[in-house]
């Protein structure tokens, strides 16, 4: 059977846009994409009417709706379609589990954006086993995706630190046959941790600058080596990384970025300050991937 990639639809366009973006993946990179929906019966303690044969039959609709939609865009696509009986988050954790990614849908910026996110998404991106791709729609329009220009990836740390990122920025560029861009940010370290030994290490390169640009590119060199096909521009660049980033991939068709794996967070921990930035002011779809 074919690798899977996940999306998640919940009938806003926002979803839909996100399912669109997982199709297009998924026959570019020849891909199964399975479409999932989750929904839960759970009686509410309301003086309301509910209707539990209705509700099944709306979220056999919004996936019929979907699948439909997607099979006549994209008439090469290997598709599976599922309800999934639980509640959002636990649902998306468990159709990821063996995927290759899983994408989410998200709106526009500001305060409303900070509440799709915060409702299941972050939970999920801090949670999921595999990269989790968030794809922005406008305003509930169903936008074009930009498909030129950069994947651009953020860098840091040491070479072990960054290889599943960085695995995972390389396919999308060879898919794609886009260029590279790896970007890595670096500040001025605090005076008190600014230690003789550090300095000496700086020193040793010729200042931070070129101790940076060594680190990226010593990072670089085994996927440079495994996909030779892939153009690769070395970005390196003092400042926020947050703001570095998005100033990169300002253009950009992809975003990739690292998200630390803790063995001990519980569910719906902070997904870093860097992936909470571009995940909410990036105009292009950020991939989240988990790293030791």
């Amino acid at each position: 059977m074919k690798p899977t990639l996940v999306a998640g639809v919940d009938g806003s366009p926002e979803s839909r846009a996100a399912a669109d973006w997982a199709a297009r993946e998924a026959v570019r990179r020849d891909l199964r994409l399975n479409v999932v929906h989750a929904w839960f019966w759970q009686p509410l303690e309301l003086p309301l009417v509910q209707d539990r044969e209705a509700e099944a039959r709306r979220a056999d609709d919004i996936l019929k709706e979907a699948e439909d939609e997607l099979v006549q865009r994209h008439p090469g696509l290997t598709l599976t379609a599922e309800v999934l009986s639980d509640a959002p988050v636990p649902a998306l954790l468990r159709a990821a589990e063996g995927a290759e990614m899983l994408v989410l849908g998200t709106r526009g910026h500001g305060a409303l954006a900070d509440f799709l996110l915060g409702s299941y998404g972050r939970q999920v991106i801090a949670a999921a086993g595999c990269p989790v791709v968030s794809v922005r729609s406008a305003h509930g329009r169903h936008v074009a995706l930009p498909e030129e220009g950069d994947v651009v990836v953020g860098q840091q740390g040491g070479v072990e630190e960054s290889a599943e990122v960085l695995r995972v920025a390389f396919e999308a560029a060879a898919a794609r046959n886009a260029p590279l861009r790896a970007v890595r940010a670096w500040s001025l370290p605090p005076v008190y941790s600014y230690s003789p030994g550090s300095k000496w290490i700086a020193d040793d390169f010729g200042g931070l600058e070129p101790y940076e640009r060594a680190a990226l590119e010593q990072a670089l060199e085994p996927w440079r080596l495994k996909y030779p096909e892939v153009e690769v521009v070395a970005h390196v660049e003092q400042g926020s990384a947050g703001h570095v980033l998005l100033s990169a991939a300002s253009d950009a068709q992809l975003l990739v970025v690292g998200r630390r794996v803790r063995a001990s967070s519980p569910l719906g921990v902070r997904i870093g300050s860097v992936t909470h930035a571009v995940l909410h002011h990036s105009a292009c779809p950020v991939a989240v991937v988990p790293h030791p």
